[in-house]
């Protein structure tokens, strides 16, 4: 794992203890790493979205597109031996 010093204002300094103490992480770099994971999702997320506004619309979700939905989740019966 690789290594890397930030310099932070007192009081952001001061927020990121905070977090620390009253999320349970163990360290700030704990911390850090957490709010990187999401900002990750996030970005994923926003590209996703963006991918599926750009994407033609798809056939309609109505009540014959979930009943169908539902049809091919229900477990197969097995043969009797």
């Amino acid at each position: 794992m690789s290594t890397m010093n930030i310099s932070l204002p007192d009081l952001m300094k001061s927020f990121v203890d905070e977090q620390v103490a009253s999320r349970g992480f163990g360290t700030s770099s704990e911390y850090v790493r957490e709010l990187i994971r999401k900002d990750q999702d996030r970005l994923q997320l926003r590209g996703l979205l963006l991918a599926g506004g750009a994407s033609k619309a798809g056939a309609p979700a109505d009540a014959a597109y979930f009943a169908a939905l539902r049809e091919r989740a229900k477990p197969k019966a097995k043969p009797r031996a």
